[in-house]
């Protein structure tokens, strides 16, 4: 007996202070505590493994199998956790552009006084400076706030394409769905063609047995010569190896599919025997399939993103070219007595502008409009491979509801021939060599009508991803 075919299965900043510089002091403190103790708290969160649920006896339907995949595939959970770090990276990105407060300090410094003349200094009449080792208390703290004004689009656009490529991994977290969503599917209905493969198997060694028996009593009678015994005997020992291999691969099955979950747990569960519900427009032609797989594919739609948000950065890389300005306010607040500080302020407008850097601006540019042709041919390529997978998975629906009619027919023509055997047998007409024939015959026309039932669901899951739809189940995610 033949088991079915398995296809391959997203630090604070301290307000510079007033008046007291003890208070600004302690809230410097608080901060630097209060992100000590509370990033492990992150870090544990996020290594945290959550416990899976194990499956439990009963029948397990296509709809929980695909709830139970939602929660708990690796895979699906890693595509959401690289769609929030490529959002993060967008707001790293906007960051620059944003008011910036740095450089706050408080020090204390333990100094003396002594008179430092300054290159332009004039001599006097008066008795030069005395020298001393005495010491006193200096208390500084300052802070600087500054503002980028413009920097000719360098910063502006690699926020927006920061923000480009986090849609794009949105779309790449679905698309991942989909893959899993077809393993899980494939999964299923392999499992549920090995649970159906067992049940032939189990009715093959019904018969079997019956054929012993039967051939039991005619042999002892004389009615059939004794090497129909031997043949009977055959068939029954080769039904049960028959039995037991598709009880394994039924098991095996279930291991797979719980793989398929992302569930560990034991298989002591039955699938439900169901079928795959026809998918909406699967009778259409290449052309109309085609323009729907185009505006859903999320693999697609990423790739049109990933050149979006790569000409934004062949913006960025120009925008160097030119000037960054800038404002900047410090403020600093000092003196011997903490309790009686002197405050100062300034304010200055900032130009930077690198005029040669060796020409990495100019390779930079060559490279990132190297990788937008890339990018360009890549999803070019894409294009051509949503054709084929459409067109492979329609004519692959079309194909195995031809091949389940022809296997049904079979099935049943096989069943009479059995039929018809068996009585022949049973009146001493026919042989056992005849009836085992038949015997096989009913047997591989009923594994035949059990690969036909599989094809077609497969086929059906295979157009479901190649058309980018989720299927029945696209309300499991409630993001779209």
């Amino acid at each position: 007996m033949t088991s079915p075919v398995r296809p391959p299965l997203r630090p604070g900043s301290a307000e510079p202070g007033r008046g007291r510089p003890g208070g600004a002091r302690a809230r410097a403190l608080c901060a630097l505590l209060a992100a000590g103790l509370c990033a492990p708290g992150r870090a544990g969160a996020a290594d945290a493994t959550p416990s899976l649920p194990k499956l439990q006896g009963g029948t397990l339907s296509l709809d929980q199998a695909t709830r139970t995949t939602w929660q708990n595939q690796p895979q699906i959970v890693q595509a959401r956790a690289n769609t929030q770090a490529a959002e993060a990276r967008a707001d790293e990105a906007r960051a620059p552009l944003l008011p910036q407060v740095t450089g706050v300090s408080y020090t204390y410094e333990r100094t003396t006084s002594n008179f430092t003349p300054h290159p332009g200094y004039t001599p006097t009449l008066a008795l030069p400076p005395l020298y001393s080792w005495q010491t006193y208390n200096y208390y500084n703290f300052n802070g600087t706030v500054s503002q980028l004004v413009w920097d000719f689009g360098a910063t502006l656009d690699a926020w927006r394409s920061a923000k480009v490529k986090a849609l794009s991994q949105r779309d790449t977290e679905r698309y991942t769905e989909l893959q899993v969503l077809l393993g899980v599917r494939t999964a299923y209905f392999t499992a549920r063609a090995s649970k159906d493969l067992v049940a032939v198997a189990r009715e093959t060694l019904a018969n079997q047995e019956a054929h012993l028996r039967q051939t039991e009593g005619f042999v002892e009678v004389g009615t059939q010569p004794e090497i129909a015994l031997a043949q009977s005997r055959y068939n029954v020992a080769n039904a049960r190896v028959q039995l037991i291999t598709a009880e394994n691969n039924y098991v095996t099955a279930k291991a797979q599919l719980n793989q398929a979950m992302g569930v560990e747990g034991p298989t002591d569960y039955d699938v439900a025997t169901e079928t795959f519900a026809a998918v909406s427009g699967e009778d259409d032609s290449n052309q109309t399939l085609l323009a729907q797989a185009l505006a859903h594919r999320p693999d697609f739609k990423s790739d049109e993103e990933q050149i979006d948000a790569q000409r934004l950065t062949v913006s960025s890389v120009k925008g160097t070219y030119w000037p960054s300005i800038g404002v900047q306010f410090n403020w600093v607040n000092a003196g011997i007595d903490p309790f009686h500080t002197v405050w100062n302020w300034n304010v200055q407008a900032t130009l930077n502008w690198n005029i040669y850097q060796g020409g990495l601006t100019v390779a930079q540019q060559q490279e990132q409009e190297a990788n937008l042709t890339s990018l360009v041919a890549q999803t070019d390529q894409l294009r051509q491979q949503v054709r084929l997978d459409v067109e492979q998975a329609r004519l692959a629906v079309l194909a195995a509801k031809a091949s389940l009619s022809a296997a049904a027919d079979a099935l049943t023509n096989a069943k009479d021939l059995l039929r018809l055997a068996e009585g022949r047998y049973e009146v001493g007409i026919g042989s056992i060599i005849e009836l085992s024939d038949a015997q096989v015959a009913e047997t591989s026309a009923a594994a035949q009508r059990v690969q036909a039932d599989y094809n077609l669901a497969s086929a059906r899951a295979q157009l479901l991803r190649a058309l980018g739809d989720l299927g029945p189940f696209a309300a499991l995610d409630g993001s779209r």
